[in-house]
């Protein structure tokens, strides 16, 4: 058996549901930031604020050697 294609018919596409290219779902929101409360009173540390040691000496310039002649 042989199968005879008629030009006049042309080719055409088919309509039929199983063939359609599936409807995509519309995307979700974007997330939202998280919001952040308004100034928040904190109490003082327990032990104190943190001091520093002194940076200046820490950081001191020391006088440079005389080069070897």
């Amino acid at each position: 058996m042989e199968e005879t294609y008629d030009c006049d018919e042309g080719c055409r596409t088919p309509r039929h549901a199983a063939f359609r290219i599936p409807v995509v779902p519309p995307c979700p929101p974007a997330p939202m930031k998280k919001r952040e409360p308004a100034y928040v009173r904190r109490d003082p540390p327990k032990n104190g604020f943190f001091q520093p040691p002194d940076l200046e000496v820490l950081f001191a310039l020391v006088p440079r050697r005389e080069a070897c002649a």
